[in-house]
């Protein structure tokens, strides 16, 4: 199968997609990126590297972050976590407060992003310094040191992420947040704002397609266990409530992001990630779900 020449016809295609979706604007700093961006990398547990378009750019990978942090959580607490994060799908939106009302300050699942804060609360019970802890893990795993905040993006998302900051202090009320909410909010900022490319996510997620190991340097991250459950949560709740048209179209564990990311991953072969900044009502990069949606039926390569 030649992956590149596929990666090309899914390039030319999604094309007429790119001007369709909005850019995340109620983040100032992101509404400057261009509309236009896109770019697709893939890479195979085997060692192949496949990309295409701006696959090498590196943007503000937002709520991809939340799976990085994810791992980290249940390195650091177990089962534990689950006593403060649920694992359901959540039915309204990434950033809604709705649901913590009526179920006590527990989110529903850590990829939205009440479930985000106490999975950052988590770490922060465990490490001094957790923002840069996330920082220094995530170059590891793409084998980039020079990875970084983009400090302008998070500057941006702690002057306008009022709802953010009211969803932290809303669940401490409830007893769920142990640290202090604008310590949390500081570290959940600047986690959304990791700069990478589609090329370095790839590397970065790789080991969720090797049964926990990450192929460039042998280390275990997670016990195949714990790659089924994480793997299963992308599934199930990566891709905000969206989460069952995006399966039903790409088949795939997925993580997305409002810059316009998504990660996906499928077991035992490779992840891929793609990247294109305008979004659709529910957040995910419109184009970049084409893009997954003709790779997986173009390839026949999916979880089902």
């Amino acid at each position: 199968m030649d992956i590149q020449a596929i990666l090309e016809e899914i390039h030319g295609e999604v094309s007429p997609c790119l001007k369709m979706g909005r850019v995340a604007s109620y983040i100032p700093e992101l509404a400057n990126v261009p509309a236009e961006r896109f770019g697709m990398a893939v890479r195979t547990v085997d060692g192949a590297s496949y990309a295409i378009g701006d696959a090498e750019e590196r943007f503000s990978i937002q709520s991809i972050s939340k799976l990085f942090t994810l791992i980290m959580a249940v390195q650091l607490a177990g089962d534990a976590l689950w006593k403060r994060v649920g694992r359901e799908p959540s039915g309204n939106p990434f950033n809604s407060l709705v649901q913590l009302e009526y179920e006590n300050g527990k989110p529903r699942n850590p990829f939205i992003n009440a479930g985000a804060l106490v999975v950052t609360d988590v770490i922060l019970s465990y490490l001094d310094e957790a923002t840069q802890t996330v920082r220094d893990i995530v170059a590891a795993l793409c084998g980039k040191a020079d990875i970084e905040f983009d400090l302008a993006v998070a500057r941006s998302e702690q002057l306008t992420g009022h709802r953010n900051k009211a969803m932290a202090h809303f669940i401490k009320s409830f007893g769920n947040l142990d640290n202090d909410p604008d310590r949390v909010l500081e570290a959940y900022f600047h986690h959304c704002s990791l700069a990478m490319s589609c090329h370095e996510l790839c590397e970065a997620s790789l080991f969720l397609a090797n049964n926990g190991i990450a192929p460039m340097s042998g280390d275990i991250i997670m016990t195949p266990s714990q790659v089924k459950y994480v793997n299963s949560l992308l599934l199930t709740c990566g891709t905000y409530d969206a989460v069952g048209d995006f399966a039903y179209r790409v088949g795939l564990p997925s993580k997305s992001g409002v810059g316009g990311g998504i990660v996906a991953v499928m077991p035992k072969r490779f992840s891929l990630c793609v990247w294109s900044p305008g979004l659709d009502d529910s957040g995910n990069s419109l184009a970049g779900t084409r893009a997954l949606e003709l790779f997986t039926t173009k390839t026949g390569i999916s979880i089902f």
